[in-house]
């Protein structure tokens, strides 16, 4: 139980997708100008990395890697499938953003087309594909553990997200010199916050 909530917490707050990584940017800038928005994609996103973690997680260790197929039998014992892993990863990861893209365009019209084409390109969102390799790099002891990495991940880059694009609907009001404005601050802002969230990397958790 310590573990599962350590890695919750630390996904969240320590090993933030977009404050300790930088991963996501391009729809973590760009649709972090309103917060309904943000809250959609960030949803999303959460549900995404949730559901690919475990799957991606069990390719990993009962297929992919190095002896992960002795269940099959001894004579599978040596056979390694690791370089196959990126590939099935984003395989896994565009299934289930299709998936997605449906249901918002079914029962959300409305927020499939502000997202416009930032819904589709999760698939290739760069945060959703690294919790996978860091699933795959941090070897988390069962596939629970990888599960709650996975979801820590998505409320973490929810959180950055949606605390962005607040800050950003309330600047829309605010005397920013012409030359900082849109990107401008919003590149400062980020920097400032991954500076606030740097400080819980010293914690023990």
């Amino acid at each position: 139980m310590g573990e599962v909530l350590s890695t919750f917490v630390r996904s969240i707050f320590v090993d933030n997708m977009i404050f300790a990584y930088y991963l996501g940017m391009c729809s973590y800038l760009a649709v972090s100008k309103n917060v309904k928005t943000a809250l959609g994609l960030g949803i999303a996103v959460t549900f995404i990395l949730v559901c690919t973690l475990p799957i991606n997680y069990m390719l990993e260790n009962y297929v992919l890697k190095e002896g992960a197929l002795q269940w099959l039998g001894a004579q599978f014992a040596e056979v390694n499938l690791s370089f196959l892993s990126l590939l099935i990863f984003i395989a896994i990861i565009a299934s289930f953003t299709q998936l997605v893209e449906m249901v918002v365009e079914k029962f959300a019209p409305a927020l499939y087309a502000s997202l416009g084409i930032f819904l589709p390109l999760i698939a290739v969102n760069c945060a959703i594909l690294g919790g996978s390799l860091f699933m795959q790099q941090k070897a988390f002891a069962n596939v629970g553990i990888a599960t709650t990495y996975g979801l820590g991940s998505g409320i973490g880059w929810l959180l950055a997200i949606v605390g962005m694009a607040a800050i950003r609907e309330k600047l829309a009001y605010s005397d920013i010199p012409k030359p900082l404005k849109g990107l401008g601050i919003a590149f400062i802002i980020t920097g400032l916050m991954g500076i606030g969230f740097m400080c819980f990397s010293g914690l023990k958790i």
